[in-house]
């Protein structure tokens, strides 16, 4: 870009804090009505929701108070990435997002927007997008290399369907044409398609797998999401809930994400390596992807120290509890469970809510691991607990559910 279009774009960045969201509002009604087609790609529940354009007016600020030097950017693009190539997005996509994005900062801005600032723009777009679609190229490539891999979407049948608690059910999905399926790292996701009636649209979610790479099956565990605080109910995953059944056929993607446990080669680790300490903290439906986590360490490394906290609002709602209860009276595990609501027949695993870091933590998880995952405040306070406690920024790893990045 030249330094006059950077400098251009960095003028838009008052506008972008005061009318972001205004404006990417704007750009996504254009779009979706314009191109149809499109609404099979986007969440619909995050569009009505607000959460997807909000999502992305913070990505488009962020981009312009970084234009200088867009690499600070660059772990966030590779988790979008890993998002995109989820959702089969394409390099042809890119063409249709930028022009409705061009139209709406002209539409929006109306006088404001000058030809060289939509020249700069288009500028500061292409660039992004041309970034975008190498990591997303590079990704789909991975794909198809990988034994029993596939790019885009690939049909497997419902195996089986298993209820873990009142509000999670886990599906078993094997391919459809009886073939391979890849490895994964612990901690990936997976997204599913699902034909919505009342939108007449097929709809696609990303859900963690939630068990060890085993060259069988892929396993989500969905929770039913009720109507609350002023939204309404989940439409995909009551779907799952309700109609898809054992046998039935759905479509879905390779495994993606960058929130994994990262074991490397076994067989290259060093002896610190396979005995240093693992922290896994979840709350809620963000015990799927420590699932995954758990059951590979056990599989794998059994000598290696896991600590395993996990929060939920009551026994009812607790999803695993009969597997996770195996590693109770193992030496290399420590398992302990924090409920809202402790009733009389829990467990001696079972304490009061809520979780606090700094009076259960060992010291000598400090120098592991942590993986996290749960609601984005459940995060941000164990985050911020673990940092009060020393622990680096190198040795956390979270993942939050939903919306959120530059995602388009």
């Amino acid at each position: 870009m030249q330094a006059s279009q950077i400098e251009l774009i960095k003028s838009t960045i008052p506008v972008l804090e005061a009318h972001g969201v205004e404006l990417i509002q704007h750009f996504y009604h254009r779009m979706l009505t314009h191109n149809s087609e499109l609404r099979n790609i986007f969440n619909h529940a995050h569009q009505a929701s607000g959460r997807q354009p909000q999502a992305l007016a913070g990505a488009v600020l962020a981009y312009a108070q970084h234009i200088e030097d867009p690499s600070a950017l660059w772990k966030t693009l590779e988790r979008i990435a890993h998002k995109h190539v989820s959702l089969n997005i394409r390099a042809e996509h890119y063409a249709i997002v930028g022009k409705h994005l061009l139209a709406a900062i002209s539409e929006v801005l109306g006088d404001q927007a000058s030809d060289e600032l939509i020249e700069a723009w288009a500028a500061a777009y292409q660039q992004l997008a041309d970034v975008l679609i190498t990591l997303e190229s590079g990704l789909y490539q991975q794909a198809i290399d990988t034994e029993g891999g596939w790019s885009g979407w690939r049909p497997f049948i419902i195996d089986q369907k298993i209820q873990e608690s009142d509000e999670i059910t886990s599906f078993y999905f094997k391919p459809l044409d009886g073939g391979q399926i890849p490895t994964y790292h612990p901690g990936q996701y997976i997204s599913i398609q699902v034909y919505v009636p009342s939108l007449g649209a097929l709809q696609p979610r990303q859900y963690s797998l939630s068990d060890a790479p085993n060259g069988d099956y892929l396993r989500i565990s969905v929770k039913r999401e009720p109507a609350a605080h002023g939204q309404p109910s989940g439409q995909v995953s009551n779907l799952l809930h309700d109609e898809y059944d054992e046998g039935r056929i759905v479509t879905l993607s390779q495994p993606y994400g960058d929130f994994y446990l990262d074991q490397g080669n076994l067989q290259d680790l060093e002896p610190h390596d396979r005995t240093s300490p693992v922290t896994l903290i979840s709350g809620g439906v963000g015990i799927t992807p420590m699932m995954a986590m758990l059951n590979h360490l056990n599989q794998h490394t059994p000598a290696r120290p896991v600590y395993f906290y996990h929060c939920a609002r009551n026994r009812h709602v607790h999803a695993f509890k009969a597997i996770t209860d195996r590693f109770i009276d193992q030496p290399e595990h420590r398992v302990h469970y924090y409920y809202d609501e402790v009733d009389q027949d829990v467990d001696k695993a079972v304490q009061p809510g809520p979780l606090t870091l700094a009076d259960t933590l060992p010291t000598s998880a400090l120098t592991g691991h942590f993986y996290l995952c749960g609601p984005q405040g459940f995060m941000a306070h164990h985050i911020d607990a673990l940092k009060q406690l020393g622990v680096g920024d190198a040795q956390i790893h979270a993942e939050t559910f939903g919306s959120g990045g530059i995602s388009a």
